[in-house]
């Protein structure tokens, strides 16, 4: 008998923000009056083809415990680390008894709360028999500058074929952590899961996403994803 692939997802969620210049770290900063990790999390508790969510926190993090998301049998926590990467291997390592290799892992940024439901029916359906597995990712539009020092521009850079990645990113249980551990053994910083991936000579696919899932950085962000939060409320 041949065992139903699964879905789980990683919320690596135990950065600081220093970017972001706030007394609560960035995850938790208000969007119209909810914390943004609330937001995050509801947007993927709201696909029920999700089995289970792991949210990588900071140590000592006490923060959590304020958001109902948390109260949710689908929702556990383990503790994140220094990097990207180390907070998603224990994320992978926390879902060791569930989760078979040949399930789905979405990697989601706790910093984008704009998730909405037709990004993971694209993500799912792109995907479905792909062997990689890969990313939502949106054309780059922009004209792009290299700078070449106090703030000149030495050239102006072919956009194309380049894409913004977005999340969540999909891959396999067993080929990501590998992947990813392998990134750690060589002590290869990792600022995308695709990245890991693309370490062991794979090309994950690009899944054109919607631009409106933004990745809140700086306080400017964090009005454009109140607005676009705002403008999908009933």
């Amino acid at each position: 008998m041949t065992l139903a692939v699964r879905r789980w997802a990683i919320v690596p969620a135990a950065g600081q923000g220093s970017r972001f210049a706030a007394a609560l770290p960035k995850q938790y900063t208000p969007l119209l009056g909810r914390p943004m990790l609330s937001w995050t999390l509801a947007a993927l508790l709201a696909e029920p083809r999700i089995d289970g969510i792991v949210v990588s926190l900071a140590q000592g993090d006490t923060h959590w415990q304020g958001l109902p998301e948390f109260t949710n049998p689908r929702v556990r926590r383990c503790t994140g680390g220094t990097r990207r990467e180390h907070s998603v291997v224990n994320g992978l390592d926390a879902l060791d008894a569930d989760a078979r290799d040949t399930d789905w892992v979405l990697v989601h940024d706790a910093a984008r709360p704009c998730l909405r439901h037709r990004d993971l029916e694209l993500l799912f359906a792109a995907l479905e028999a792909d062997a990689v597995g890969g990313l939502l990712a949106v054309p780059v539009s922009d004209t792009l500058k290299r700078e070449v020092g106090d703030q000149r521009v030495g050239e102006t850079v072919a956009r194309d074929g380049l894409w913004r990645a977005l999340t969540p990113q999909m891959f396999r249980y067993g080929l990501l952590l590998r992947a990813l551990r392998l990134c750690l053994e060589r002590d290869r910083p990792v600022t995308d899961e695709a990245s890991a991936i693309e370490s062991l000579g794979l090309q994950p696919r690009l899944v054109r996403g919607r631009a409106g899932n933004v990745k809140v950085t700086n306080p400017e962000d964090a009005a454009l994803a109140e607005a676009i939060l705002q403008s999908a409320q009933p």
